[in-house]
C-alpha cells in the first residue's frame, strides 16, 4: 500500500500532515531557488536603462510617501489583456534600480508602468490637483498641495549616496553634481543641461508644473513622465538563450 493510499491517516494526524507539507514545500522551493545560484546574472541587461535623475528620484520619494503604490501597480504581466491595455509587459531590468520596487498588489487605478509620455505635463498636473476634472469617475484624492509645497533638496546628495550604498550604480560624478543636475532638468537651456545628458542620457528636461518655483509637483510629474520610456520596445529583443 503506497503513501497515497494512506491519505486518511495523514489527514488525521496534524503533526504528520505538517511535516509532509513542509517537505513538499521545501522541495519545491529548492527546485526554484537552487538554479539561480548557477546564473551569473538573473536580470537581463537592457539598453537604455539608467539610474533615476536626482529630480526623478525626488519625485519617486514623493510617490512612495503619498502611498500611490497602494492603488497603482507598476508591473504589466505577460498576458494578452494586460499588454493590450497597458503596453509591453514589464521587464525585470526596469525595476533593477528601485529601492523598493513599486510592483504593487492592487489596482484601484490603472497600472502606471507605461504612463510616461502618455499624457501632457498639464494633464498630469490637473489630474493631481483635481482628478475628476480629467477623469470624471476617478475616486483618487486631490494632491493639490504638491503644487504649493517647495521641494526640499537639502539632502539630495545623501539620497543619491543611500541608493549608491544599496547597489545603484551612481558614480562619484553623479553624486557631486546631484543638485546641479536636479536644477538643470527643469531648464533645457541652462548651462548644466549638457552635463545632465552626459550622466543621464535621454533625461527629459523642462518646467514640469509650469510654475517658477521648484515644487514637489515638478518632481512627481518628472518621475511619472519617465516611467516606461527608457526601453525602446520597438527594437527590444529578449535574450532567448537564458
Amino acid at each position: 500500500m503506497g503513501i497515497l493510499d494512506k491519505h486518511g491517516a495523514i489527514e488525521r494526524s496534524a503533526t504528520l500532515l505538517m511535516v509532509l507539507s513542509l517537505l513538499v514545500v521545501s522541495i519545491g522551493g529548492l527546485v526554484q531557488i537552487v538554479p539561480l545560484f548557477y546564473l551569473e546574472n538573473t536580470i537581463e541587461d537592457v539598453e537604455g536603462m539608467r539610474p533615476y535623475t536626482p529630480l526623478e528620484l525626488a519625485g519617486r520619494d514623493v510617490y512612495v510617501r503619498e502611498g500611490c503604490y497602494v492603488c497603482h501597480s507598476q508591473m504589466i504581466r505577460p498576458l494578452r489583456d494586460e499588454v493590450e491595455r497597458y503596453g509591453p509587459y514589464s521587464l525585470a531590468a526596469e525595476s533593477q534600480y528601485d529601492r523598493p520596487f513599486q510592483w504593487g498588489s492592487k489596482r484601484t487605478g490603472p497600472d502606471l508602468a507605461r504612463v510616461g509620455g502618455r499624457y501632457s505635463d498639464q494633464w498630469q498636473v490637473d489630474h493631481l490637483i483635481d482628478p475628476r476634472s480629467v477623469v470624471p469617475v476617478s475616486i483618487m484624492p486631490s494632491y493639490a498641495f504638491l503644487a504649493t509645497t517647495p521641494l526640499d533638496i537639502e539632502f539630495i546628495e545623501d539620497r543619491i549616496r543611500a541608493d549608491q550604498m544599496a547597489g545603484v550604480p551612481y558614480s562619484q560624478e553623479m553624486y557631486d553634481n546631484a543638485r546641479a543636475d536636479l536644477l538643470a532638468q527643469l531648464d533645457p537651456y541652462s548651462d548644466g543641461y549638457d552635463g545632465l545628458q552626459e550622466r543621464y542620457p535621454g533625461a527629459i528636461a523642462r518646467n514640469f508644473d509650469g510654475q517658477e518655483a521648484l515644487t514637489e509637483m515638478d518632481a512627481l510629474v518628472a518621475y511619472l513622465q519617465m516611467l516606461g520610456t527608457l526601453v525602446d520596445f520597438s527594437t527590444f529583443e529578449p535574450d532567448e538563450s537564458r
